[in-house]
């Protein structure tokens, strides 16, 4: 706090003085540097103040367990009193997004610590694709073998893949004498699961061709039958096929109508059905293992394609989680929901007990959303392109977690579901107390508008679902076993066990994901994920803040989800660009934190007013970074006369910015290489990736026009037998021209300068050096994007090359037409320079 109040005074001085003190001789260049001194410092104290009040967090696994799963007299079987939690997981492309990474993401969701009895897993394929379809129900076989073995050896991580991958010894901590000969034998039916899983697309198209091939038989001979002419062409539509031989409702590999991806029947299937209340202990003789005393049973587990037609705004990837969420309402109604992404996977198979730990502590009962840190496997050991971003989620998350709470970002999120569906979170001051023991609160005497004949507008026509939300808001509190909770439930309430299944309560559910549920609900815009932007996730977290909820952020000691990030530079790019876009989106739209209600807390509404504004922190840095070359080219400075005021102002600001950074490191536990690269990528990201978003935020708000940046793949040479090969490979895309640009300019410029400064009469070379230190400076930081446009060494793609030579001649071309050869004088100081 003091070395942020010190900072902001000293550059409060530092900004008069450089007002009063302009450069007379290029004013041009003073007033861009004033300009772009004065948003940099108000971004950084938009950066900086949220950051005043960090906090850390622990969980006490053991409490949890002993107050709401040890027998007791009431409850002496010790079955759970958790409240249940529904798992969603998110895929739209399998080949983007492999089948086998989602199914080993699903194997890891089945196989979590959490009782099996409370646990509902949902898998949302937006894309229809059978291949996905297929790999699910794989999965869900071979889960048969793999939770149970999880369980009886306790493995971590619970992903297959990652598991059986690991380097360390697999027999530590190990104490059942037959685990190796049971990891043998799970590992070749692993094996075996791959192949058939990655053997997927193979086979769905040879068993389609020979039913298309079986149906032009048919055809051909009904046209002989009939008389037909022979000549006819046969007119059979390449169906996709299923395996008991139907045509696949969902997306077909040669698309057609009412088969495409923007066209297509909804699909639900439950392909595990939710299991007994009590524990279902196994055999020696059951299946290839030994499961005596080990729990059999695994959660439900859902198969969800939501409808898709012509005509109706889908909303992409917020569509598909409200479509889950209203069918997991009806399904299975867990008052929490815990959301991954395809390729997000539980390394900790204890976070969702970590998570609940807060949902279900004191004070918990206006906690809308626990944030997890997204950690990441596969990426460079140097992490070339900040893809870890650990200053963000170990600096910045941590410190929002003092205020109102961390943003949502998309992924490792716990959702109260009741908080999801817009409403406010509890009065717990207006609640009284009767005598000294809390009296547990009935689910209607919540809320007025829970009364179920006014949800339709809200939420819809499904009776089901309107009747589901007094339930989940009811089972979503905290045990009402304390004279401090006013606001609870009875201890037991969750105890009963839970309705069958049955074809009228699927059938609801399946008209809940239909296109047309939606019309004239406030499904994304008040209830669910929020529609309108790119980051569905930041405007959703952000809505929940707004109505007076509180988040938190949870780092367990190990961590809760890995994940897999883009490695080469294009993929960082465009990953950046989208998030960009989506937060300029923000900024131009209603749910822009100036706008905010009273319930959001100030600090918490300028750290989303930061979010919101960072990307227009482009503009003021790619002319930043064009200054030393610009100084440099002119024989002028950003200031008159290099002083000793201004050399102090330069050393205390930056002793200031070095002390921050160390406490930031120490408290957080970041590295200083993972700073600094932080700080490298934040120049990158900012001069190209950020810098479209804006021009794209700007042309679509302004003039309605959208633009896309693709990339096009090119090669660098990758070996397949490099871990790191997708680190070489360089795509070209035009957010490369920026960082190009500046970089070249910079280059050229010390060229330049240094070789007019030998042939000057009295060499400046302190002028010189001064320019140069800022243009090492700017290169410095474009390093790591320098090296991903060289690929592999020696294999320079040749674009590179072709960029290279136009925009030094261009910058030369430019020179001389603002500087003519033989008439331009610039003056330097004390000494002059006439150009030969």
């Amino acid at each position: 706090m003091l070395l942020i109040l010190v900072r902001l005074v000293v550059l409060s001085f530092f900004l008069v003085w450089r007002l009063r003190h302009p450069n007379k001789d290029a004013m041009w260049l003073w007033l861009m540097s004033v300009t772009c001194e004065i948003w940099f410092s108000f971004s950084w104290f938009l950066d900086q103040i949220p950051k005043m009040n960090p906090v850390n967090r622990s969980t006490d696994l053991e409490v949890l367990r002993d107050k709401f799963e040890m027998p007791s007299p009431s409850n002496p079987t010790g079955r759970s009193d958790l409240p249940g939690v529904d798992l969603f997981v998110s895929t739209a492309d399998p080949e983007k997004e492999p089948p086998l990474v989602t199914a080993n993401t699903m194997l890891s969701i089945l196989a979590v610590d959490y009782p099996v009895e409370k646990l509902a897993c949902y898998v949302s394929d937006d894309g229809s694709a059978l291949l996905t379809f297929e790999a699910m129900a794989e999965a869900a076989s071979f889960a048969d073998l793999w939770v149970p073995f999880c369980r009886k050896h306790d493995i971590e991580p619970r992903n297959p893949e990652t598991y059986f991958c690991k380097k360390s010894d697999p027999t530590k901590n190990k104490k059942r004498p037959d685990f190796v000969k049971d990891r043998r034998k799970v590992k070749r039916e692993y094996d075996e699961f791959k192949v058939r899983v990655n053997g997927l697309a193979d086979s769905i198209r040879r068993r389609s061709e020979a039913f298309n091939a079986r149906e032009e038989m048919k055809v051909l001979k009904h046209m002989r039958e009939s008389g037909s002419d022979p000549s006819e062409k046969i007119k059979v539509q390449k169906a996709t096929w299923m395996a008991d031989g139907t045509h696949w409702p969902g997306t077909w590999a040669n698309p057609s109508g009412e088969h495409s991806k923007g066209d297509h029947a909804g699909i639900l299937q439950v392909m595990l059905k939710p299991p007994s209340d009590d524990p279902l202990m196994g055999s020696s003789e059951d299946k290839l293992l030994d499961f005596t005393d080990v729990d059999i049973r695994l959660p439900m587990f859902v198969y969800v394609s939501r409808e898709k037609r012509p005509g109706y705004d889908h909303n992409k990837k917020a569509g598909a989680m409200n479509a889950l969420a209203r069918a997991s309402a009806i399904l299975s109604n867990g008052p929490f929901i815990l959301n991954l992404d395809c390729d997000h996977y539980i390394y900790n198979c204890k976070a969702v007990r970590e998570g609940m730990c807060f949902m279900m502590d004191r004070g918990g009962e206006d906690i809308c959303y626990i944030q997890f840190p997204q950690r990441f496997e596969g990426i460079d050991p140097s992490d070339r392109y900040a893809n870890n971003n650990t200053v963000f989620f170990d600096g910045t998350m941590r410190a929002l977690d003092g205020l109102q709470g961390p943003l949502y970002v998309g992924t490792g999120c716990m959702f109260r579901r009741f908080a999801l569906y817009g409403f406010d979170p509890p009065k717990v001051d207006t609640i009284l107390e009767r005598g000294s023991e809390t009296q547990a609160l009935k689910a209607t005497n919540f809320d007025p508008d829970l009364d179920v004949k006014l949800l339709p507008n809200i939420f819809g026509n499904s009776t089901m679902l309107a009747k589901s939300i007094p339930i989940a808001e009811f089972q979503g509190r905290p045990l009402a076993d304390h004279p401090a909770i006013k606001y609870g439930r009875p201890p037991g309430a969750l105890r009963a066990p839970r309705d069958p299944l049955d074809a009228t309560t699927v059938a609801e559910a399946v008209s809940s994901i239909s296109c047309w549920y939606e019309d004239k609900t406030e499904w994304g815009d008040r209830v669910g994920w929020i529609y309108g932007s790119e980051t569905e996730d930041v405007v959703t977290g952000y809505r929940m803040h707004n109505r007076g909820w509180r988040s938190v952020y949870c780092i367990t000691k190990r961590d809760a989800f890995h994940g897999s990030a883009p490695i080469n530079l294009t993929d960082r790019l465009h990953q950046v660009l989208r998030w960009t876009t989506g937060l300029v989106e923000i900024f131009f739209s209603r749910n822009n934190a100036l706008l905010a209600t009273s319930k959001l807390m100030f600090l918490q509404r300028l750290a989303y007013l930061n979010v919101v504004v960072y990307p227009f922190t482009s503009f003021f840095l790619v002319v930043y970074s064009f200054l030393p070359a610009l100084s440099l080219f002119s024989g002028y400075f950003i200031v008159q006369k290099v002083s000793v005021a201004f050399l102090m102002f330069l050393l205390i600001i930056s002793l200031c910015l070095i002390g921050l950074a160390i406490l930031e490191i120490k408290w957080s536990g970041i590295g200083l290489e993972e700073w600094w690269r932080n700080e490298q990528f934040w120049l990158i990201s900012g001069t190209s990736a950020h810098l479209a978003a804006v021009v794209q935020g700007l042309l679509k708000v302004i003039a309605g026009i959208e633009i896309s940046l693709t990339s096009t793949s090119k090669s660098a040479g990758v070996d397949n037998d490099d871990t790191y090969a997708g680190l070489y490979l360089v795509k070209w895309s035009s957010l490369m021209i920026p960082p190009i640009v500046i970089g070249m300019v910079n280059i050229i410029a010390i060229a330049v300068a240094f070789s007019r400064t030998i042939y000057q009469t009295v060499p400046q070379w302190s002028k010189f050096i001064v320019g140069a230190f800022f243009s090492f400076w700017v290169l410095a930081h474009l390093y790591p994007f320098a090296k991903g446009l060289m690929g592999r060494s020696g294999k320079t793609p040749t674009i590179v090359f072709v960029w290279s030579g136009l925009i030094a001649i261009t910058i030369s071309l430019l020179w001389v037409a603002i500087s003519p050869l033989g008439s331009a004088q610039t003056d330097l100081g004390t000494g002059g320079f006439q150009f030969p």
